[in-house]
């Protein structure tokens, strides 16, 4: 940006003259310049050519992006085609120019305006249905449908309907930000408001407390253990597996449960499960 910003605020001496005859003035400036290499035919000719950036900003041009830091990018975008054009190639240099231009915007969106990864394909597919949704807006008085996105922009309604999804997580809100209001939430921040307790950390310490006292326990114990509460048999499938009567597990559990539960101080069965495994 700097770079540009020297360079379109650079005083020009006259340079000499230079018969035009059927090229444009700018692309005789370019000739001049990789003939020369005078920086004072290039800035002459990037002066030429800014309209161009600025309409090609103009394309991607949104509410949430200021037109001026698009300008930018795109005046950047015009050095990078300046210094890359070979004038002897026979190329006009705005078909040349257009696509570096457009390239250095589309790699602005996806660096700087996506804050969650999204593909670079549905990125630049949201890009287009975005034109497109401002051109019909503009023709039709009204939001355009689906069909008639896909006839504008040539992508089939599926592709669409991704990048309208896409745009719409486009920008997210920080859980530090605060929320606006009249009374006692006025300071609230959104993690806050739509946070919440997680049991997993209650869960995981009470499974480190039970996995000692686990191992400790005999065999049979175990088995019973690991089979109600990691395997969610009931107790006349364990009854069957092990050989024993319905009667006999349902003690085996109670007894076994209270003494981890006088042991650990505090309730473990539905950590159970998970340590045994």
């Amino acid at each position: 940006m700097g770079t540009f910003e020297c360079v379109a605020h650079t005083s020009v001496k006259p340079l000499a003259a230079e018969p035009l005859g059927r090229r444009a003035e700018g692309e005789e400036l370019l000739a001049l310049y990789h003939r020369t290499r005078d920086p004072r035919a290039r800035d002459r000719a990037i002066e030429q050519y800014l309209p161009l950036a600025r309409r090609l900003a103009a394309r991607y041009h949104h509410r949430q992006e200021p037109f001026e830091d698009l300008v930018q990018v795109a005046s950047l975008g015009l050095v990078k085609a300046v210094e890359r054009y070979d004038p002897d190639r026979g190329t006009r240099f705005t078909s040349f120019a257009v696509p570096t231009i457009s390239g250095e915007l589309r790699r602005h969106f996806r660096g700087t305006a996506w804050n969650l990864h999204v593909p670079r394909g549905v990125q630049e597919d949201a890009l287009t249905v975005r034109n497109a949704i401002s051109r019909l807006t503009h023709r039709l008085g009204r939001s355009p449908r689906i069909s008639e996105l896909a006839a504008e922009t040539g992508l089939d309604a599926e592709a669409i309907s991704e990048a309208l999804h896409a745009r719409a997580v486009q920008a997210t809100a920080s859980l530090d930000q605060t929320v606006g209001g009249a009374g006692d939430e006025g300071d609230a921040t959104l993690g806050e408001l739509i946070g919440a307790d997680d049991d997993g950390f209650e869960l995981a310490e009470r499974q480190a407390d039970v996995a000692p006292l686990l191992r400790a326990l005999p065999r049979r114990e175990r088995e019973v253990l690991f089979l109600r509460f990691a395997r969610d048999m009931t107790q006349s499938e364990i009854a069957e597996r092990i050989g024993c009567s319905q009667m006999q597990i349902s003690r085996i559990l109670r007894r076994t449960i209270g003494q981890l539960s006088e042991q650990a101080e505090r309730p473990a069965p539905s950590g159970v499960g998970r340590a045994l495994r």
